[in-house]
């Protein structure tokens, strides 16, 4: 018993560590400063993956068009995969208002209909036919700012950067489901910009993300990461960064955040996060590998733990104390990243959210490396 009490002792030690790191390491960031009166303004072409979109589209290009940068300086292309619904029925509704918004169909344009990766292909294919010399990606069911290409356009003059990753919110919908997905997600979000003010780009998000069409291809695109569903972000980043070392960067300002919206079910949501988690074994990093197995063995420690309290009653109390202490260090690195994200309302759910937060972190991680899931209507291995 005491092995067992030493084992997990020493890794919720290990555990707060790590996130109290990650809040030192998010409260150093600076956010960005654009510089003022720009007047060179690089292109863009934004792409968006779409199937069966209908009920988000419009809003997003609406929030896109409505941007303050000059429409004759971007073109917005949405790339139809697939859907069965009246998505391009609304992006044509859009294109009679807005003369830079393209619409590709991805069934006139390949045969193959056995891809692992048909966002990927999608990606691809639209930046075969972009205009620009750089590339920014959101998804169908996003809201950007309105500053969102005249920040990325600042950022791109002032640095060296060939791959650029900004902040992503879910919309609080006011449900239990909608909020735990709003605290969860912004974690992930104040871990990955706390790994940048390390030195470590490990994560980023597709639905805000812009690269140079010329890095792109510098590394084959998605060649060799294509036998995966996920990973058009975060897979294409770690190609970049291997390809142009300390070139890829972070855009730290609550004024890019561009917003999305939860999935509307636990089902849902699991399927997302399990393929989320399924690009985790292509990593090569050392570092980010011993942190996600860290962050697992604990979670799975604490759920056995759970378990084994109908069986062993006098486990309880360490359990909960555990748990306590766990609550209590994250919230200190939560309280800095919900204020960036102007969340910080929802902070007094952290503590219920917990053990909903355990299970899911085990069910998803072990079946993102070995089960299947459903997205967009198709089943994946």
């Amino acid at each position: 018993m005491w092995l067992l009490y030493t084992i997990c002792i020493l890794l919720c030690i290990a555990y707060c560590f790590i996130i109290i790191a990650y809040r030192i390491w998010f409260k150093k960031l600076k956010p960005f400063q654009p510089s003022e009166n720009t007047t060179q303004y690089q292109f863009f072409s934004i792409i968006i993956p779409a199937r069966n979109e209908a009920d988000h589209i419009t809003n997003c290009l609406q929030s896109i068009v409505a941007v303050n940068y000059p429409q004759t300086a971007y073109e917005i292309i949405v790339i139809d995969d697939f859907s069965t619904d009246n998505t391009q029925e609304c992006v044509k509704n859009m294109q009679q208002q807005h003369s830079n918004i393209r619409l590709l169909v991805m069934e006139k344009m390949i045969t193959d209909r056995s891809l692992l990766a048909y966002k990927k292909k999608a990606i691809e294919l639209a930046i075969a036919g972009a205009k620009g010399n750089w590339i920014a990606t959101t998804d169908a069911d996003c809201i950007v700012p309105g500053n969102w290409l005249s920040n990325l356009n600042n950022y791109i003059r002032q640095t060296n950067a060939v791959f650029v990753a900004a902040p992503v919110a879910f919309i609080n919908t006011h449900s239990f489901i909608s909020l735990f997905q709003c605290l969860d997600f912004i974690s992930l979000q104040g871990i990955t910009a706390a790994a940048v003010s390390a030195g470590v780009h490990s994560m980023c998000n597709g639905a805000n993300l812009a690269y140079s069409k010329a890095a792109f291809y510098a590394v084959d695109g998605f060649k060799g990461i294509d036998n995966i569903a996920s990973g058009d972000d975060m897979l294409l980043m770690d190609k970049i960064q291997k390809h142009h070392p300390g070139s890829i960067g972070f855009l730290f300002s609550n004024s890019s955040i561009v917003q999305t919206l939860p999935m509307p079910t636990w089902k849902d949501f699991i399927n997302q996060r399990i393929r989320w988690a399924s690009k985790a074994g292509k990593y090569k990093d050392v570092k980010i590998i011993a942190v996600l197995v860290l962050v697992y063995l604990f979670n799975l420690l604490l759920l056995m733990l759970l378990i084994s309290c109908f069986i062993e009653p006098g486990l309880f109390i360490f359990w909960l104390m555990l748990l306590l202490v766990k609550t209590v260090c994250e919230l200190s690195f939560m309280v800095p990243v919900a204020r960036f994200f102007k969340q910080e309302k929802l902070l007094p759910w952290f503590p219920a959210m917990q053990p909903f937060h355990i299970v899911y972190t085990v069910v998803a991680g072990w079946l993102g490396m070995v089960g299947k899931y459903q997205w967009k209507d198709r089943k994946v291995k």
